[in-house]
């Protein structure tokens, strides 16, 4: 489970250690993990199964998607792209996306900037 960081200094130290994050989730359908929340920004673990749909909508913050472990495509309303292991995807806040052709269970971390839904209206 995820946890919500108090405010500087609370902890006697501003560094937050996320041991679990990317740990990939054994799921037959769409999951996500919150590991870390600020107000600028939020840190989770999303899981696809092979085969599986990815339901979500846009998001009304900007995102960063680090693939762990697995391959797909990350569709948008521009342009494709394949997504495996090491790579990096920028997604801005707003824009339509999701991941389709899921050939092997999808991990990826999430950033959120700022934190998720804090701009939602």
């Amino acid at each position: 489970m995820g946890w919500r960081a108090k405010p500087a200094g609370a902890y006697g130290a501003r560094v937050h250690i996320v041991a679990d994050a990317g740990a990939p989730s054994p799921a037959t359908q769409a999951s996500y993990r919150e590991h870390l929340r600020v107000p600028d920004l939020s840190l989770g673990t999303y899981s696809l199964p092979a085969g599986g749909t990815d339901p979500q909508r846009p998001h009304s913050e900007d995102e960063l998607y680090l693939c762990i472990a697995g391959h797909a495509r990350l569709w948008t309303p521009t342009a494709t792209a394949e997504i495996r292991p090491g790579v990096v995807a920028f997604v801005p806040a707003g824009e339509e996306h999701r991941f389709i052709d899921i050939a092997e269970d999808l991990t990826v971390l999430v950033v959120f900037g700022p934190a998720e839904g804090t701009r939602a209206g």
